[in-house]
């Protein structure tokens, strides 16, 4: 591998590194050479470093870096630059500076998978990893700047000057004044992803005979049809599926419905939120015909023991509406296995698959997700002896994941849904605008004991004109569940396009997750407005499009205010909006023109009036 060092004094780190086995040293410092040679101890490192075949260069800026290599050896797998500095009494300000010009250097002489390490004095870099830890302002904000030039920090650790044989520490340029290393860290940065492609995406699907295609909604153009279920794939969420599967056909017979399940209902859902549907049109002359559409929205009519009923005028014959929305639950696709009488009592019959669900921002909220419904028919009177037994099947497996991965058994509680105590997430929430739930099913990790919900259980009369069974029908969320099995912290990371977080899991093992982007820089912006006289502002619409203008860079969103104006009555609302990435680099000029356009955007799509 070839390694470059920039800023070298001595040259005494550079003569440690030469005798390691497939390395190749390029060692440079800012100096001549007369001048460099003229330290104590730097010609010895330098007859060295040249005696074992490593490069030593003269007079390097490392803002400059690809002007000193020719375009064929440019590709350097590691880069160091030990305890930079512009020199003398130069402030945080100026020192940001360098490191901004030396890291968009950098992007130009590194390998595709190689390492930028800057090593700093204890309290410069300005990350949680300092101890003590200066105020932000008064730090290098490291992570910040190299992320303007698309790096994240993937490691930090301390820096050991007295394990490195041979080390000597100088000061600025090499003068008697050395640099304090006590407390000093290094940081490991990499390459992030590149920014997500904004543009619109088309989709084609089955709906009835014919193939249509439909634009995917913006917020969703990365997350349609990743496969994460398929067979080929190690993501955790199908590892999981896979375990509570095969845990599930130890306790009932089980049969996978294998048969392609439409991505879109049409319809109304009473008692759903409009705004918590993706709504989509199909393109233009792809309409479907009548019976087609009949068929597609006989399989997203609920049944009033599994939900709410449709919406009255479809009860009545009216005309059926054009709009359809991308399947926000599975359960009419169970609705309909059941219709067809291809349902067998006393099997457990598994679906799965991504839903789609328009919802407010924070870390657990996710507006798209993989949900597990398993639904089972037994005798009317043993219902509860057979929850009991599937809930006991899941917690079983859940257990055994979570204690094979963090070594911790957790908590996990089945509460009826009268007696729950705890505040729903946004995953209970909408499961309770589809219909009565009877059960929620919550596991609890550090540092949250109490439990989130990651299941509801329903029960129905049975479908198939019998008064002796009972349908029973388990919603999971698997993603939720990936999360809290391998310690994941933000729902976004499942759906990274960095292939590091799948190499974290070889073959579908679980494993606790160890994040590939520290401390990433969070840059907040308050945006306050008039809401239009006479209209309730819809929160949904606000946050999903700070996803969209962001592609998910949105972290939080939180009220901060609520002003009426008196006399006029008119509206006014202040929030606090908050962009951070959890797997790729956003710099802060990045995170400007996000505000930008999503200020212009919310006053054509919001019809707010900015303050």
């Amino acid at each position: 591998r070839r390694v470059l060092l920039l800023g070298e004094g001595n040259f005494s780190f550079a003569a440690a590194l030469c005798g390691a086995r497939g390395t190749h040293v390029v060692a440079t410092c800012y100096e001549s050479e007369e001048e460099a040679a003229g330290r104590g101890g730097a010609a010895r490192s330098i007859r060295r470093l040249r005696d074992s075949g490593a490069e030593v260069v003269f007079s390097v800026d490392c803002t400059k870096l690809k002007e000193y290599f020719l375009p064929g050896k440019r590709e350097f797998d590691r880069i160091y630059f030990n305890f930079p500095h512009c020199g003398r009494k130069a402030g945080v300000v100026k020192n940001r500076e360098l490191l901004a010009c030396f890291f968009h250097s950098c992007a130009e002489v590194l390998a595709e998978q190689g390492e930028v390490h800057v090593a700093l004095c204890n309290g410069q870099g300005g990350t949680p990893a300092d101890q003590p830890r200066r105020e932000w302002h008064n730090s290098w904000q490291i992570v910040a700047v190299a992320a303007g030039a698309g790096f994240i920090l993937s490691d930090v650790h301390p820096f050991r000057a007295e394990a490195i044989h041979g080390y000597k520490c100088t000061g600025y340029r090499s003068q008697d004044k050395s640099f304090c290393v006590e407390g000093a860290l290094n940081h490991i940065f990499t390459r992030s992803t590149p920014p997500p492609c904004l543009t619109p995406v088309s989709c084609k699907t089955q709906l009835g005979s014919q193939k249509v295609s439909f634009q995917v909604p913006q917020v969703l153009a990365d997350k349609i049809n990743r496969g994460f279920l398929e067979v080929n794939s190690s993501h955790p969420v199908r590892t999981i599926k896979e375990k509570l599967s095969a845990g599930l056909s130890q306790a009932f017979p089980l049969q996978n419905i294998s048969s392609c399940l439409p991505l879109f209902h049409q319809g109304h859902l009473h008692g759903v939120c409009p705004s918590s549907i993706f709504w989509i049109a199909l393109s233009p002359g792809e309409a479907p015909s009548t019976e087609e559409t009949s068929q597609v929205l006989a399989n997203a009519v609920w049944l009033s023991h599994f939900g709410r009923d449709t919406d009255r005028s479809v009860q009545e014959g009216c005309p059926i509406p054009k709009q359809l929305y991308l399947r926000p639950s599975l359960l009419p696709h169970a609705q309909a296995v059941i219709q067809k009488g291809a349902f067998s009592p006393g099997t457990l019959h598994v679906l799965s698959g991504p839903v789609f669900r328009q919802c407010r921002i924070t870390p657990h909220s996710m507006p798209v997700f993989h949900e597990m419904l398993v639904v089972l028919a037994v005798r009317r009177g043993t219902e509860n002896s057979c929850i009991q037994m599937l809930v006991d099947n899941i917690k079983t497996t859940t257990s055994s994941l979570h204690q094979a991965v963090s070594g911790v058994k957790p908590s996990i509680s089945l509460q009826e849904a009268t007696r729950f105590g705890t505040e729903l997430n946004d995953f209970a929430a909408f499961e309770c605008q589809l219909g009565e739930i009877q059960h929620f099913l919550c596991m609890g990790t550090d540092p949250d004991p109490s439990g989130s919900c990651v299941g509801v259980i329903r029960t129905a009369p049975d479908e198939l004109k019998s008064s002796e069974l009972v349908v029973v029908s388990a919603s999971l969320n698997l993603d939720l569940l990936a999360m809290l099995l391998c310690g994941i912290s933000d729902w976004r990371m499942l759906w990274t396009s960095d292939r590091r977080f799948l190499q974290q899991f070889p073959e579908g093992e679980l494993r606790l997750f160890k994040s590939f982007s520290l401390y990433p820089p969070s840059y907040v912006h308050d945006v306050s407005f008039w809401v239009p006289d006479g209209e309730e502002f819809d929160e949904v619409a606000f946050h999903t499009l700070a996803r969209r203008v962001s592609g998910e860079m949105v972290v939080s969103i939180q009220l901060r205010d609520s002003f009426q104006q008196p006399g006029t009555g008119r509206r006014s609302l202040c929030y606090r909006v908050t962009f951070q990435s959890c797997d790729r680099a956003l710099g802060c000029r990045e995170a400007a023109e996000m505000q930008l356009r999503f200020r212009e955007e919310m006053q054509q799509h919001l019809s707010v009036t900015l303050r």
